[in-house]
């Protein structure tokens, strides 16, 4: 069985150390981890079976979180969502660019990018400084 995951922008965050130091704050503020999203998982089940949120940063997947479950919610405004929640963990992926979209895709564990294990040595684009390789992108030559 292939695992499902979503892949999703992480709007207004520069760069992995910045996602772990947002979600470390709001742990420490005593809140879940959580994305909130307006439409509900068609195939949240498959997500829940060791699914992962892929984050797309400054034009590039290149980190996951797995997902713990997907609930029903509502925002502050009184609005039913779904809750992606997720684990702590954040997990450096092999970078793969990704164009802007909106909302979430569907990404299967075959399409995945490869996690990259901690002391490896990335190659290609992955190996790049993250502010090396978002101007290599804005100038076209990646």
């Amino acid at each position: 069985m292939t695992i499902l995951n979503l892949v999703k922008l992480c709007v207004g965050v520069s760069d992995v150390a910045h996602l772990h130091a947002l979600q470390a704050a709001r742990a420490a503020a005593g809140h879940i981890l959580c994305h909130r999203t307006r439409n509900f998982p068609r195939r949240a089940n498959e997500l829940r079976d060791g699914g992962s949120l892929y984050w797309v940063i400054a034009g590039a997947i290149v980190v996951r979180q797995p997902i713990t479950d997907i609930v029903e919610d509502v925002r502050a405004d009184g609005v039913r969502c779904a809750a992606i929640l997720l684990a702590p963990d954040l997990f450096a992926v092999a970078g793969r660019p990704m164009k802007a979209f909106q909302g979430w895709r569907y990404l299967t564990g075959d399409d995945a990018p490869a996690d990259l294990i901690d002391g490896a040595e990335a190659v290609g684009e992955a190996g790049l400084p993250d502010a090396m390789r978002r101007e290599l992108r804005k100038l076209g030559l990646l």
